[in-house]
């Protein structure tokens, strides 16, 4: 339970979010006076910064005078206590602000006929107002089975408990309305607090008696697996021993870091390695990632390093006939902006480029790297004379493109279109 200082502290700091009500039957249809009341004083609050926040002493609610009674003559009662939570001065004649105080309705009766007057009235401020005094006034038995019945109020209790980080009460609640995967949700929300990568694993691994799910289940076993990779990764990687830890150092630890990113590091630090644990096919196949996640991070990873041997070995493939050519699960286009954002030097952009299957997309490409001789022998495919002509303005003159256009356009045996 929080302490009345928490509570002091939580309600003066904070505005409650609004909740969205459906259109219901409305049972408590002899308290119009009540609601007419509330609506009359909510159409004064429409500017947010007028509003005076209700503020909670453990007597009065609502007044920025809480040692005040109400005046003589002004005899509220549950119907009107919701829309008087809502006022800077209350109606009362002669009276410049007064106090509302809960604590003079004592029998559960009225505790409830209150909850539900607020309820009707939308005004999520007032509910959790309301809900505050129940909290500290009746017994976690009684609130729980009241509110078992109006999920509104319900839906406000939890947000409140949640907002006040009051987690042992929550899971109380949670657990008397038999909600157990929220129980479950809320307890593996914990591990989040934990910035100790060993105990963090270890509660991970008593998460997974909870009762998940068997998708969410499996999600929580590889988060704990790759958890466990990551810290072994990690005692063998501190020292920093490899020569490629000299090169490129480590920017940052590996613990708690997706597996995607788990695997980029091992792409980066332990490329050729096979059967181990840092191993980039071993991560692959321990969490059955595609061919297309593979290729892209092991492509970017390589790039980085500027190790084109390797980029290379990605794409060879051989066919039925035995010849060797170049394949990829993605698209060349995507391959040369990957390789652009690596820093890859032109003479290897020009040899992806010229895999890209649309003449338009090739020549595009090419043009923007400055490729010239993918440009200029896409225009001799394509038998364009005119086009060939246009290109030898841009280049540079004397330069080898320009020879090569020249020599090009020179030859008796290309039988140009245009």
């Amino acid at each position: 339970m929080m302490k009345k200082s928490e509570e002091d502290e939580y309600w003066n700091s904070s505005k409650f979010r609004a909740f969205t009500f459906d259109d219901e039957d409305d049972e408590f249809s002899r308290l119009k006076e009540s609601r007419q009341a509330i609506r009359r004083l909510a159409e004064e609050d429409e500017d947010e910064d007028e509003v005076e926040k209700v503020s909670w002493s453990g007597e009065p609610i609502g007044s920025k005078d809480p040692g005040r009674a109400p005046e003589p003559g002004c005899d509220w009662s549950t119907r009107d206590t919701p829309g008087l939570c809502l006022q800077a001065s209350p109606g009362c004649p002669g009276s410049a602000s007064q106090a509302v105080s809960l604590e003079k309705f004592r029998s559960l009766q009225d505790k409830l006929l209150l909850l539900d007057s607020a309820v009707l009235g939308h005004h999520g401020n007032v509910i959790t107002a309301v809900l505050i005094h129940l909290k500290r006034t009746l017994s976690k038995d009684v609130l729980f089975a009241e509110l078992r019945s109006r999920q509104t109020a319900l839906r406000h209790f939890v947000q409140y408990l949640t907002e006040t980080r009051d987690q042992d009460l929550l899971l109380e609640l949670l657990r008397s309305l038999n909600r157990t995967e929220d129980v479950a949700l809320l307890q593996y929300r914990e591990q989040l607090s934990l910035s100790d990568a060993p105990r963090r694993r270890d509660f991970l691994k008593t998460c997974l008696s909870l009762p998940f799910s068997a998708d969410d289940l499996a999600h929580i076993q590889d988060q704990h697996d790759l958890l466990d990779r990551q810290i072994l990764i990690e005692v063998w990687d501190r020292e920093g021993k490899l020569d490629v830890f000299r090169k490129f150092p480590r920017k940052a630890s590996i613990l708690n870091m997706p597996v995607i990113t788990t695997l980029y590091y091992c792409c980066l630090y332990h490329y050729s390695e096979q059967g181990t644990f840092s191993s980039p096919s071993s991560v692959r196949q321990t969490f059955k990632l595609s061919e297309k996640q593979y290729f892209v991070t092991a492509l970017a990873a390589r790039a980085k390093l500027k190790a084109w041997t390797d980029v290379d070995a990605l794409f060879s493939s051989r066919n039925w006939l035995g010849f060797t050519r170049k394949r990829a699960p993605i698209s060349f286009q995507r391959v040369v902006d990957i390789l652009h954002r690596n820093s890859a030097p032109s003479q290897v952009l020009q040899d992806y480029i010229g895999l890209v299957d649309d003449p338009q997309q090739r020549v595009s490409l090419a043009s923007r790297h400055r490729c010239h001789d993918v440009v200029i022998n896409t225009y001799r495919d394509m038998k364009d004379r005119q086009l060939l002509l246009g290109y030898r303005a841009k280049v540079e003159r004397g330069s080898a493109a320009e020879r090569k256009i020249d020599e090009l356009l020179s030859q008796p045996q290309i039988r140009w279109k245009n």
